[in-house]
């Protein structure tokens, strides 16, 4: 794999210094552009850390950050009151107020979740969003997630030098950036592994592992109904196992357990 990629690599510096006009006018940009793109790829776990906290830091700018003293914040602060890291990973809750339906979580354990959710789910309901969301966090399938946007990224930026419309990274490419980890998807597999871990996390917190097939019972119900202002949300669900497997499982295993549905 590295050395495809190093191949790859080499590609992307012959095509800086041989394509004109880059090489007279924008062999520079495309340097510092194949320089990221090396970057992208070669990044370790450390400074994956640090570049999620900069681009959890630029979406808390261009957002609208609940107060703590705001009943948004009053409610996830209760709600996720001993949630306090995930296999090591310190977590952390913030609310956006917004309009649109959404919630996600990053590799370095910030979790965020929007107001306009909120309105539409009941604690339980929303417990469940938030346990699989940390699941991923936990399992690391958020950090693969975020590698793999972070490298699209980089290969647009790459290109976009090329083609000398190179911009320097800035709020634009963090925009971009942000587009496609909020869009980023797991595999069907994965997201068994974030049910799973969600349902114990929230067990392990004191909280009623129920959420997590009552969650699945409300996305079901919002998938029947063709609402588009849902259609997001609803969308990154669109490679799970199907809802009713996923409330089968969930239902079970509280059953088996001797938890009593809320």
């Amino acid at each position: 794999m590295i050395i495809a990629q190093r191949k790859a690599l080499c590609f992307l510096f012959f095509l800086c210094f041989s394509i004109s006009p880059v090489a007279s006018q924008g062999w520079r940009s495309a340097l510092r552009s194949a320089t990221y793109l090396g970057q992208a790829y070669m990044i370790s776990d450390e400074e994956l850390a640090e570049y999620a906290k900069q681009q959890v830091a630029y979406l808390d700018k261009k957002n609208r950050v609940c107060s703590a003293g705001s009943a948004y914040a009053k409610r996830l602060t209760r709600l996720t009151r001993g949630m306090t890291d995930a296999d090591g990973i310190p977590l952390n809750f913030k609310v956006y107020q917004t309009t649109e339906l959404n919630a996600f979580a990053a590799p370095d354990g910030s979790v965020r979740v929007y107001s306009a959710l909120m309105d539409a789910l009941t604690d339980n309901e929303l417990l469940g969003v938030i346990g699989h969301e940390i699941g991923h966090v936990a399992l690391r399938h958020t950090k693969k997630a975020w590698k793999s946007a972070l490298r699209r990224s980089a290969a647009s930026e790459a290109l976009s030098a090329i083609s000398d419309t190179y911009h320097a990274l800035s709020e634009s490419a963090l925009g971009t950036l942000s587009s496609a980890v909020l869009s980023a998807r797991h595999s069907r597999a994965q997201e068994t592994e974030a049910d799973d871990y969600g349902y114990e996390f929230l067990a392990d917190c004191g909280k009623n592992p129920w959420a997590m097939a009552i969650a699945f019972e409300k996305m079901k119900k919002l998938s029947k109904r063709n609402n588009a202002r849902w259609a997001k949300f609803l969308q990154a669900f669109s490679t799970h196992p199907d809802f009713d497997t996923r409330i089968e499982r969930m239902s079970r295993r509280a059953r088996d357990e001797g938890y009593e549905r809320p």
